[in-house]
């Protein structure tokens, strides 16, 4: 009967339970939460390359079958908002793999782009050990509560930014860096939003991206709001 291999100072046995599957290479489950100084190994950033592309194709198949009567735009708005950062990080969290996380500084934990890239390293490892279908599998039980739960596509902040001046007749808004705050492992980026004919909006965020999204949310409740 096959033994199975334990490893020192971290337990999986409960994340196998909810993922419905016991690893028989526990030295990749073990790459995919070995964090050092914050550093990811190649090992690791091959395994989150490969769990990327899996989420995307199954996502994307999910959708597709999910809202037949929508368009390619509607399509993609309800994508982008599937497999966001914030999304993949609350799944990881829902897995409980923050916990899971082997690494000597505590702050990661909670930084929503290492939960994000933890938890597409690990369905890059279930997708090696076990295939397409099984991947598909988990990703739809993790994912269907999300997919459903909004009616119509929904639409981000800077989207709704751009759709605003362009009804306005203004040229696109302009995104640009304003500073990086705190430490390497918890960043707080400043962005700057401008469009023409207003004052400029800033955004903070743990990424460019979501800094460039609050201050896109802001610029419209800042100018924007109750406007049709």
């Amino acid at each position: 009967m096959h033994k199975k291999e334990k490893l020192p100072g971290t337990d999986f046995s409960h994340l196998e339970e909810l993922l419905g599957y016991d690893f028989e290479n526990k030295t990749l489950l073990r790459q995919v939460f070995t964090l050092a100084h914050g550093r990811k190994s190649d090992d690791y950033e091959r395994l989150e390359f490969l769990g990327d592309r899996v989420v995307g194709l199954i996502v994307a198949g999910l959708l597709y079958l999910h809202f037949p009567n929508e368009d390619e735009g509607d399509l993609a708005k309800r994508f982008t908002a599937l497999v966001r950062e914030e999304a993949l990080a609350q799944l990881a969290l829902d897995l409980k793999l923050d916990t899971l996380l082997i690494t000597n500084e505590e702050e990661l934990r909670r930084n929503p782009s290492i939960l994000s890239d933890v938890f597409e390293a690990l369905m890059g490892a279930l997708f090696l050990e076990k295939g397409l279908d099984f991947a598909r599998s988990l990703v739809t039980h993790l994912w269907m509560p999300y997919l459903l739960q909004d009616k119509e596509p929904p639409v981000d902040g800077k989207t709704k930014l751009q759709e605003k001046v362009q009804k306005k007749g203004l040229p696109l808004p302009k995104y640009s860096f304003v500073s990086k705050e705190g430490a390497d492992h918890e960043p707080v980026f400043v962005m700057e939003v401008q469009v023409e004919g207003y004052p400029p909006v800033q955004g903070r965020g743990p990424s460019k991206r979501l800094a460039e999204q609050k201050a896109a949310e802001t610029f419209l409740q800042t100018y924007f709001d109750g406007q049709e």
